[in-house]
């Protein structure tokens, strides 16, 4: 499980990019070898569990958590070892407005959390083995207690 600062969840951030249909299969092969200076600048901003997903359309959207975004966007933002990389990768997208990727992209509003609601349910009273032994107990009771009232079975006479 990865620290955060203490009572406080680490945020979820999910953003959108078009990248250009005509060069999708660029993209992708840049995608499948990131450069290690890039892997670990993004790792030391902070950011962790980060993925991408591209359409066929070129719909690109990323997903990643931090435990502050203006943070790690700041230290992407001022680390050099980024520049070389979001100036490249910026030749990708379409309406980007001359923003580097990694700020420009728009960030979509998470609307539902399965972990979140399950976490906010009432919590289920835990099971101890007195509780595990009590259940067995009634268990072979209740099938001694049938198999005492059930009448019995008369053999078929069929060959």
């Amino acid at each position: 499980m990865t620290s955060h600062p203490e009572g406080t969840a680490p945020e979820r951030v999910c953003f959108q990019l078009q990248v250009d249909p005509a060069r999708l299969d660029e993209y992708r092969e840049r995608h499948a070898a990131v450069w290690p200076e890039m892997l670990h600048a993004i790792a030391d901003s902070g950011r962790r569990d980060y993925s991408l997903y591209l359409r066929a359309d070129g719909l690109l959207i990323g997903v990643y958590e931090t435990d502050d975004d203006e943070a790690s966007q700041r230290a992407l933002e001022l680390d050099p070892r980024t520049a070389a990389w979001e100036a490249e990768m910026a030749e990708f997208f379409v309406s980007l407005d001359g923003s580097r990727p990694d700020q420009g992209a728009p960030r979509l509003t998470e609307v539902f959390n399965l972990e979140d609601q399950l976490a906010a349910l009432a919590p289920e009273p835990e099971v101890t083995a007195d509780d595990t032994d009590h259940a067995a107990s009634v268990a072979t009771q209740t099938t001694a207690d049938h198999a005492a009232s059930a009448p019995p079975i008369a053999e078929s006479s069929h060959p």
